[in-house]
């Protein structure tokens, strides 16, 4: 019912950046929150960052200053901006989206299949 394509991943040295994005489709009527969640080998899924339907945003502490999220809810598409990019920043980087598919009452999340983010030192 819902597609998400992420894409943007990638190998990159410290001190680099990246941007990934990720597309929403399908028969989704709205969307709450969109955002990104990293898992890095041997550690539990830890969210990155999400944007709210009004633009409030949320990153956690040890991206702020270096990553950037945003949206374009014409597109359906979320963004995450990384700068000063970190060797522990090496992740699988995963995108959800919080909506309301047609037909249903209530929301759900959704999930994109993963992109990986490689910071060598």
């Amino acid at each position: 019912q819902v597609q998400l394509v992420e894409s943007g991943g990638g190998l990159v040295q410290a001190g680099g950046s990246l941007r990934l994005s990720c597309a929403a489709s399908g028969s989704i009527r709205s969307i709450n929150a969109m955002g990104w969640y990293r898992q890095a080998p041997g550690k539990p899924r830890e969210l990155v960052a999400a944007v709210a339907s009004g633009g409030t945003t949320n990153l956690r502490d040890s991206v702020k200053g270096r990553f950037t999220i945003s949206r374009d809810n014409a597109q359906k598409t979320v963004y995450l901006q990384m700068n000063s990019l970190k060797p522990e920043d090496t992740a699988v980087y995963y995108c959800y989206v919080r909506g309301v598919v047609f037909g249903r009452a209530g929301s759900d999340d959704y999930w994109g299949q993963g992109t990986q983010v490689t910071v060598s030192s």
